[in-house]
């Protein structure tokens, strides 16, 4: 699975500045990413070292609204997660395989995954069943890795 390469936060906080949110630790912000993905994602990373240098205020409400968004009371986790991976799904989004990881930590089977792809397929055609093919077998291929002990 590729992902963009990770930041350069030393070169962020001498170019950019620190972190600077008094609201919440940079640690603290970057843990709801761990638990629902199991990392922080590359842009994810980026946005919380830049804005939380430079616009700390702006990045508080970015973090509540995804919040708000993403967690609906009438939805639980791996529903919202199977909607985020269609939803990107359809536009090709590289951060589709973000959602697929996010679904399938959240307890998505391989079944559902699949279905998510097959709606996909009949609005958006074959690229989005390749791409959605593509993404499962790499997540597969990164779960493999992940249970031999591997990153």
């Amino acid at each position: 699975m590729s992902l963009p390469p990770r930041i350069d936060a030393k070169a962020v906080r001498e170019r950019i500045g620190a972190y600077a949110d008094r609201k919440a630790t940079l640690d603290q912000r970057n843990e709801i990413y761990r638990e629902l993905i199991g990392f922080v994602p590359p842009r994810i990373e980026a946005r919380m070292a830049v804005t939380g240098a430079l616009d700390p205020a702006l990045l508080d409400m970015q973090e509540a609204m995804r919040e708000h968004a993403m967690y609906p009371k009438c939805f639980d986790t791996k529903t919202a997660q199977l909607m985020l991976f269609g939803m990107l799904l359809m536009d090709m989004s590289d951060a589709a395989q973000l959602h697929a990881i996010a679904a399938r930590r959240a307890g998505a089977g391989w079944e559902e995954m699949q279905a998510v792809i097959s709606l996909c397929f009949l609005f958006r055609g074959l690229p989005a069943a390749n791409r959605g093919a593509e993404i499962l077998a790499n997540l597969a291929k990164r779960e493999a890795e992940l249970d031999k002990g591997g990153d």
